[in-house]
């Protein structure tokens, strides 16, 4: 760097000839006009650029804490611009690591996975029709239950396409899952944010498998990045293994205190209706 130029400003600066603001403004233009005297000159010049502006609001604090002991402000400007560009290129580095976890994910390769059944109602008409008039004696009851168990997979369009084989109206159908889904809302609230936090999790094993692969093997960066890698394989192990005991759908006593019923009658419907699944 000219060591005269900005030596120069900075005691045109401490003598008061020039304000704060012209202080900053000038050394951000030196450095924005001779790259190639800042040791960046094999950055890109947009690369450089952005760098720049990120450095531009800690200059204040940096020249705050400068002080002559010895060494010229040329020289205090050059040891900041080269700590500080070791510091942009990590947190471009982080970002991009981060970046590619979240584009690189397959949904067919995720730890916590699920899919929403898919309801053919063409195929399943006559199915239905077999199961719910099972010999001649039909059982509305079976069906409620069933579509209470069930409430989370329930969509209005398949209220109104199943209504009928419940000898319910509809908007009465609606009324009782939506009863239920209030008297399930702390539960179902616990199990959504616990999948928040397993999905967040596998996120952190991805990027720190990429980060991984940047950094030399052997050395204590490499060590030390590695065992948090196992430690947050592990711990997302243990998340899964949690959430697979845990379960979603409705109790039988949830559903019977909406129908109105005694627990033992949902549980004999249920069985019936399972044993005429399976016969069908």
């Amino acid at each position: 760097m000219e060591q005269n130029y900005l030596n120069g400003l900075h005691f045109e600066y401490v003598s008061d000839l020039i304000k704060r603001d012209e202080f900053e403004g000038l050394v951000y233009q030196y450095l924005l006009k001779n790259q190639d005297k800042t040791g960046l000159s094999n950055w890109k010049c947009d690369d450089y650029n952005d760098y720049l502006s990120w450095l531009y609001p800690r200059l204040h604090n940096t020249i705050d804490s400068y002080q002559d002991t010895g060494a010229s402000f040329d020289a205090f400007i050059s040891s900041i611009v080269h700590r500080t560009s070791r510091e942009y290129r990590v947190k471009l580095i982080t970002n991009s690591v981060i970046e590619y976890a979240a584009w690189s994910v397959q949904i067919p390769d995720m730890y916590v996975y699920e899919e929403t059944p898919a309801y053919l109602y063409e195929r399943q008409e006559n199915v239905l029709s077999q199961i719910f008039d099972y010999k001649g004696r039909k059982n509305p009851k079976q069906l409620l239950a069933l579509i209470l168990k069930c409430y989370n997979y329930v969509s209005d369009d398949f209220i109104n396409r199943i209504a009928d084989y419940t000898g319910i109206d509809g908007e009465k159908l609606k009324e009782m899952l939506d009863k239920l889904r209030t008297i399930r809302q702390k539960r179902d609230d616990k199990i959504y944010h616990m999948k928040e936090r397993i999905y967040c999790q596998y996120y952190r094993c991805i990027v720190y498998e990429k980060r991984l692969s940047y950094v030399p093997e052997n050395t204590s960066a490499y060590i030390k990045l590695k065992c948090r890698l196992e430690k947050a394989r592990l711990r997302l192990e243990s998340m899964r293994k949690r959430i697979t005991s845990i379960r979603t759908d409705a109790t039988n006593r949830e559903v019977a205190d909406v129908i109105g019923i005694s627990k033992g009658a949902v549980d004999a419907n249920l069985h019936r209706l399972k044993k005429k699944w399976k016969e069908n």
